[in-house]
């Protein structure tokens, strides 16, 4: 029985009322589905022809300033888990020009109040925006026996890694998988039944793909929310929950359980579990 918690229920549905930079389906991007698949047939075979995503208005989706700079965040990876990541101040600067961007927000200003309320944040905005940096920008060592300092929170959840020559890690961002998709380097290969409602309202759907040719057997993605909301949703779960799956119900429309995995003072894991 899904029993949701009801204190981060309350919290998220009101991060999801303020995400005004939410896209609207039909308007700013279309998806198709096509045809389901199951977790364990782990592509192999390909049961959508055609890409996921059929529409996004890239010149207003990406003019908005926190999906812009998202954006340029994306290449700053080398994705393979055990190769040694290397920040260039250029790209320092482009996470600090992310957070201070997304903290212009309601939704992660909103984000910031709960957890000062919950003794999880300092009250300062720029002792917060260094805790943000370090949870999801600090690297740290992912594969073990490996000394390099090879990922980060936010190059696990938002921009996928792989694991030896056939696995995907991580990667749970609509926006990457649009991208990705666009340059031809991921396959959508069916939604997996699990949770994903069809109708005209795709909000949070279970698929299968590979990207560069390794595989990610099902992964869970919100469709069309903001970059912002995304990271108050992981922060305040995070930061608030001792659990690794948090249940929760959204807007008492959809249930989901967000888990979250803590790599010291970092973010290790964080996604979405359709019900």
């Amino acid at each position: 029985m899904f029993t949701p918690n009801e204190k981060i229920s309350q919290i998220v549905t009101k991060l999801w009322n303020l995400d005004e930079n939410r896209l609207e389906p039909g308007k700013d991007y279309d998806i198709d589905l096509q045809g389901y698949t199951k977790v364990y047939r782990k592509g192999s075979a390909d049961y959508a022809r055609e890409p996921l995503f059929t529409f996004v208005n890239e010149e207003e989706v990406f003019e908005r300033e926190t999906y812009n700079h998202f954006r340029l965040l994306l290449n700053n990876y080398t994705c393979e888990a055990g190769v040694s990541e290397e920040v260039t101040p250029a790209e320092m600067h482009e996470n600090q020009l992310f957070i201070d961007a997304i903290m212009e927000t309601d939704v992660m200003k909103e984000a910031h109040r709960v957890l000062v309320d919950n003794e999880k944040a300092s009250e300062d905005e720029e002792e917060f925006k260094q805790q943000l940096y370090d949870l999801w920008f600090k690297l740290y060592r992912r594969t073990k026996g490996n000394r390099s300092l090879d990922s980060s929170g936010f190059e696990h959840v938002f921009v996928g890694e792989t694991r030896g020559e056939k696995d995907v890690i991580g990667f749970h961002n609509w926006i990457q998988f649009y991208l990705q998709e666009k340059l031809g380097h991921v396959d959508y290969l069916g939604y997996i039944p699990r949770g994903t409602p069809r109708d005209d309202v795709q909000r949070l759907i279970s698929i299968q793909f590979s990207w560069n040719d390794s595989v990610k057997p099902v992964g869970s993605s919100f469709i069309g929310t903001s970059p912002e909301f995304e990271v108050a949703l992981y922060t305040v779960v995070c930061l608030l929950s001792d659990d690794y799956k948090t249940p929760i119900c959204i807007d008492g429309q959809y249930e989901v359980e967000i888990c979250c995995q803590r790599w010291g003072r970092n973010l290790g894991a964080a996604y979405p579990v359709a019900q």
